[in-house]
């Protein structure tokens, strides 16, 4: 009970402390930092109304300032020999596979929880969240912070969650989203007469194809040590299972010095365990196939969205063979 309780007194206090974009707008004080970020931010809804098709609705009309730089934090646990992480299930949005807080204290006792029965976890700063069209979620200064080509990223993806949402697939969820605001992005830049920034972009995308192909690679490594429970001790697991992390954080390192930026998983040096590795395939694994669904329909956002749901609509051993399919299909035509 105090979990909803903190949820739902977090969300009302952020939708009571909020204000109208245009009201904001007209107050002489307003910084013009601020004033840039929120205009092409009203802008950038109307794109994603008329261009993207996406249900705006009352998204994102509404400003509020925070205290610190996200809007929530998510909690992932993982038990210290698997890749599977704990399930946490809700009304009406279903299960997930990580767990919000709008306070980092409460955050770190349900972590404490975990760690004192040996789970893998982690802590992820949250810089938005969607309330799946619920509510009529605000702007706030966790994207208005952002450069604008981020925030305008980050405003697609989670209108994106209001279109289709399927309970209980995580990594569906996220990496749909993910495809609509690359594509999102990369229209609105045209648009905007700034493709150079879109290749900012793309280099980002690619930074974090290669680090999913990495993650990906030990996951399968250590999917095999996991499965070796019944022949070696846990002493022997945990050592082994430390060295494929340790190889993972240098390769990552290596790949992380071409790149501009901190990285996918972080500036390295990076510690790795099984909930961040969780954490990062949950919203990246099927952009790929998302993003070659979108090309099969030649880029027509509402047959997209109407695939998408026939997607989500099939068996879930179905439905990963036609995304594993799609994904195989868009990296042969790289």
């Amino acid at each position: 009970m105090a979990y909803y309780t903190q949820a739902i007194s977090g969300h009302v206090s952020l939708m009571m402390r909020s204000e109208p974009v245009a009201d904001v707008l007209q107050q002489p004080d307003t910084p013009p930092a601020l004033s840039r970020a929120l205009s092409s931010a009203q802008s950038a809804r109307t794109f994603a109304k008329h261009t993207l098709k996406l249900p705006v609705g009352g998204a994102f009309s509404n400003f509020v300032a925070l205290e610190h730089p996200w809007v929530v934090v998510n909690l992932v646990a993982v038990p210290e020999f698997s890749l599977t992480p704990n399930q946490w299930c809700y009304p009406f949005v279903g299960c997930q596979a990580y767990r919000g807080y709008f306070k980092l204290a409460m955050a770190k006792e349900a972590q404490k929880h975990f760690d004192n029965q040996g789970y893998d976890t982690f802590i992820g700063a949250v810089t938005a969240y969607s309330t799946l069209g619920w509510f009529d979620d605000p702007l706030h200064t966790g994207f208005t912070n952002l450069s604008e080509d981020r925030m305008i990223a980050l405003m697609f993806h989670e209108l994106a969650h209001r279109v289709v949402y399927l309970s209980g697939d995580t990594a569906f969820n996220e990496s749909f989203a993910t495809a609509v605001e690359l594509e999102g992005l990369r229209l609105w830049l045209k648009r905007e007469g700034q493709p150079e920034v879109f290749e900012r972009a793309l280099l980002r995308l690619e930074h974090r194809n290669r680090t999913l192909e990495l993650v990906r690679d030990t996951s399968e490594t250590l999917q095999r040590l996991y499965e070796q429970q019944s022949t070696l001790s846990h002493e022997q697991l945990r050592q082994r299972k430390q060295q494929i992390l340790d190889d993972l954080a240098s390769q990552y390192a290596a790949l992380a010095a071409h790149y501009p930026g901190p990285g996918p998983l972080g500036a390295a040096p990076v510690q790795l365990n099984n909930a961040k590795l969780a954490l990062f395939q949950q919203y990246n694994q099927h952009v790929p196939a998302f993003r070659q669904l979108l090309k099969d329909v030649d880029f027509d956002f509402e047959r997209f969205y109407e695939a998408v749901s026939r997607l989500a609509e099939q068996p879930q051993t179905a439905r990963e063979d036609t995304l594993k399919a799609l994904s195989k299909r868009f990296h042969e035509h790289l």
